[in-house]
């Protein structure tokens, strides 16, 4: 893990999860696998602290065990290893939370972010912590069945948006927190049974190792969401009715140790194929991505993740799977077969010539095309649009001098040997020697400029993560500096909240509100709106380095 990786995942364990979860975490990620012993003498954090933290990144899946190469006449010691790029998954939950929402509306949305909140959950439990929030959200008198849940639920599993925690084998050993809460930074507890144990293998379950990973149980759950009232926090009968509901809830529904967790692997798979026709739209048109987009969905079941292409589809199955509002010939579908597979991009390649001719997507192609497009874009914003063509060229043929530079580029000698220069100095170009005699003489040597397209990927998607780190620092910096306004703010926004469930009038209402200045209702607006510009830029941000990662990904899956 580099520098840049580290910081960053400490700066997410440190918002996400509190001060000494990010110590513990970071601590694993600089050193490997640990034991506890080791753990805690050299964070010089309590046992129990360390404990509580390793709970919370096992809740999460951040954390595995294993058993370690030495031990005592006990048997051998726990050690502990901590997945950095599981801590950066962090930083795309609201793009898994927001797909979920498109896909599946606002119920889809709600179940992706409690499992995201809380690293896993039964589907029971999930099922009435949504409904519960739903209903909370609704009129006076409304509330949502447990069954719409359910349903939702059983739709994200089918698609694979969701998957069972793998189960732990009994020769595992139980992890020494689990029966514990999961503390410390205000992570979400652990659930009964000690569900954190069955987070802590490192690989992810896959329908070939783990046959049951997508099946729902028969979960037994009728009823309808509950309102939280404010007096069920509070003593007296609240605690009887706090007593009585953890009486209810020990009720068995049928599904009794089995954990849920979010499949991240099928939302990037999800985000790939988006950007895949998203450019092919801005390249070609609507009905070309609506093509490749039926390719993708009918093969997306058949293709291995890692696959450089899709499976061979013929162009009869997929007139036959076109949406029913396309409405386009069979003539002018071979158009645009032929068209996608003649284009410079090579989105689509053609394998056979049975059943009409028969088609792929090239995954690996297209990633490598959208990397390009966006190491020239990166090029272009910085060095501008002259830089950006004699790294386009550069790129398109891999090897030249400087004087074939300035030939082809149309740029005088001098501006294009200070772009060169200045490139190289970048490392966004490389200069590569290639001698006449053993003896390296300047002037018996070719010089020759070119451009390797992954190692720069890998070097923009550092600089990304550096971006990244740096964003969310300004945003705690930002929040840290007006900490006393915020907190004025958010106690007058609980008291009018308060006024109105007791329905005051508008007089009171209007004089809490006059409580906040004009000057200070400025100063929150501008503080709002450059927070809510940080949260965007991080996003885009991400955007970028799931595409690059995608890229260096499907590289090394291809060289193999």
């Amino acid at each position: 893990m580099t520098l840049q990786e580290a910081r960053l995942c400490g700066l997410l364990l440190q918002e996400h999860f509190g001060e000494v979860v990010e110590k513990v975490g970071t601590h694993l990620l600089r050193s490997g696998a640990q034991n506890l012993r080791t753990i805690v003498h050299e964070t010089g954090t309590p046992l129990d602290l360390v404990k509580k933290s390793l709970c919370v990144l096992m809740q999460h899946g951040a954390c595995g065990f294993s058993a370690g190469r030495r031990g005592g006449p006990g048997g051998p010691v726990q050690e502990y290893q901590a997945s950095g790029e599981r801590v950066l998954r962090v930083l795309r939950y609201p793009r898994y939370i927001y797909t979920a929402k498109t896909l599946y509306g606002d119920t889809g949305e709600l179940v992706v972010e409690e499992l995201l909140q809380r690293g896993h959950m039964t589907m029971s439990a999930t099922v009435k912590a949504v409904a519960d929030r739903l209903t909370l959200n609704m009129e006076e008198g409304k509330s949502m069945e447990y069954g719409e849940v359910t349903e939702a639920f059983s739709k994200l599993v089918e698609t694979h948006f969701l998957q069972r925690c793998p189960p732990v084998s009994e020769k595992t050993p139980a992890t020494p927190s689990s029966n514990q809460s999961g503390g410390g930074g205000g992570a979400a507890p652990a659930g009964p049974g000690g569900p954190a144990a069955a987070a802590a293998s490192t690989a992810p379950p896959t329908p070939e190792s783990f046959p049951d990973c997508y099946k729902v149980p028969p979960v037994r759950l009728v009823g309808r969401g509950k309102r939280r009232r404010s007096s069920d926090d509070g003593g007296g009968d609240g605690e009887q009715r706090n007593g009585k509901k953890a009486r209810v809830e020990t009720e068995a529904h049928g599904d009794e140790g089995i954990y849920w967790q979010v499949n991240f692997e099928r939302f990037h798979l999800h985000f790939r194929d988006q950007a895949i026709i998203s450019a092919v739209a801005s390249k070609l048109d609507q009905t070309s991505s609506e093509i490749v987009r039926t390719m993708l969905r009918m093969s997306e079941v058949t293709t291995p993740p890692a696959a450089v292409c899709t499976q061979a589809l013929s162009a009869n199955e997929i007139f036959r799977s076109l949406p029913p509002n396309y409405s386009i010939s069979r003539a002018i579908l071979d158009q645009y077969l032929t068209l996608l597979v003649d284009d410079p991009m090579e989105f689509v390649g053609k394998s056979g010539d049975s059943g009409g001719g028969m088609y792929v997507v090239n995954l690996h192609r297209a990633l490598s095309n959208l990397a390009r497009a966006t190491l020239e874009s990166v090029v272009q914003e910085r060095f501008g649009s002259r830089s950006a063509r004699i790294f386009r060229l550069l790129l398109r043929k891999r090897h030249l001098e400087q004087k074939q530079v300035e030939d082809f580029a149309m740029i005088p000698a001098k501006e294009a040997k200070d772009m060169l220069y200045t490139l190289l100095s970048e490392n966004l170009v490389q200069l590569q020697e290639i001698p006449k005699t053993p003896d390296h003489a300047p002037s018996r040597t070719f010089y020759l400029y070119t451009v390797n397209q992954l190692s720069t990927a890998r070097m923009l998607l550092q600089h990304c993560y550096k971006t990244v780190a740096n964003l969310i620092d300004r945003r705690l910096f930002e929040t840290k500096e007006n900490k006393r306004l915020l907190e004025k703010s958010q106690r007058i926004e609980a008291i009018l909240a308060s006024l109105q469930a007791s329905g005051a009038d508008d007089e009171q209402l209007q004089e809490v509100k006059e409580m906040i200045t004009a000057p200070e209702e400025q100063q929150l607006e501008a503080l709002r709106h450059h927070i809510n510009k940080l949260d965007s830029t991080e996003n885009q941000v991400d955007e970028t380095i799931f595409l690059l990662e995608s890229y260096v990904n499907s590289t090394a899956t291809a060289s193999r």
